[in-house]
């Protein structure tokens, strides 16, 4: 009786699906405690939240949500930690942010305008040093994709002050009486936040050449940290001499990139979606871009359709 020969199988492909992670915060109030007395009311921040957590998740990405009481320092700070521990290169971290935009004091002198930018989270503001101090913690070839619908959001600087909002519409910035009131009410906290970030920077280094192809945010958060080892991408809602405007679902920058995205319809890479975007608002609402990171790695990234894992 003949006997039946095993016929050997190839090898099956072990190649690794890229992990994707996403916190989405939105902030409708913040602790009157925090900001001298003012609570910063708007309406949309939640809904933009909870809808981008709800297209992350259509893309395969785990959400995490933060809303308005819950939208901490410790919170935002945690989330973000806690993703750049887990995140390896080739893997992909979406960071959402509907709300206030604020300033405080610039102390270190790396602020044209002597302003540092803020989100205005519930219980204390979140300084742009700190922003891109903890984006930096990201591995190298971990994708990062910031969405920032906020005033203050253009780069690292306002110049000029912004123009009126519209009529009935409500604006995502702090009153600057309300800024320097926090600011002053809490001046040693928000210095000592900044000289932190001084010491955990301390031991960067920037290449004189590429520091100088830099312009606005890229160039500042580049001469803060130095290189940038993770790609990073912030689309924002606004440039630094307008505002970003609430809405009643959600805030125009939010709701005119779910009108782009359409469901995933969408098929241009990351230039076209923030080109579409920028075109479906208003000439005083113009959405900003800006990259971090090393080019290659950049402009790989920027060529993928949004929101790709």
């Amino acid at each position: 009786m003949a006997s039946k020969t095993a016929t050997a199988q190839p090898p099956k492909a072990s190649a690794t699906k890229p992990k994707a992670l996403s916190l989405h915060i939105g902030l409708n109030a913040v602790s009157p405690a925090a900001y001298g007395g003012w609570d910063g009311p708007l309406a949309a921040c939640e809904f933009d939240a909870n809808d981008m957590a709800t297209l992350a998740k259509t893309k395969g990405i785990k959400p995490t949500v933060l809303l308005t009481k819950k939208g901490t320092r410790a919170a935002v700070l945690s989330g973000m930690r806690a993703a750049a521990k887990a995140l390896k290169a080739g893997d992909f971290f979406l960071l959402t942010y509907s709300g206030h935009g604020g300033q405080v004091g610039d102390i270190n002198g790396d602020e044209p305008d002597h302003k540092d930018e803020t989100w205005c989270l519930f219980d204390g503001q979140l300084i742009d040093d700190e922003l891109y101090l903890e984006l930096s913690r990201f591995a190298a070839g971990v994708r990062v994709l910031v969405l920032s619908d906020s005033c203050h959001s253009g780069s690292v600087t306002r110049e000029f002050p912004p123009p009126p909002p519209p009529p009935g519409q409500r604006i995502k910035l702090m009153p600057v009486e309300v800024a320097r009131r926090v600011y002053a009410e809490h001046k040693d906290f928000y210095d000592q936040l900044q000289i932190d970030v001084l010491r955990e920077t301390a031991k960067a280094t920037t290449d004189p050449d590429a520091a100088l192809a830099l312009v606005g945010a890229a160039a500042h958060a580049t001469a803060l940290v130095g290189e940038f080892k993770p790609a990073v991408l912030l689309i924002s809602g606004c440039q630094d001499n307008q505002t970003s405007m609430d809405g009643d679902h959600n805030g125009a920058f939010t709701g005119q990139l779910l009108k782009t995205w359409n469901g995933g319809l969408f098929a241009g890479n990351y230039n076209s979606f923030h080109a579409r975007i920028r075109a479906g608002l208003p000439p005083t609402q113009s959405p900003n871009l800006f990259v971090l990171g090393n080019s290659a790695a950049v402009a790989a990234f920027v060529a993928q359709k949004p929101f790709t894992v």
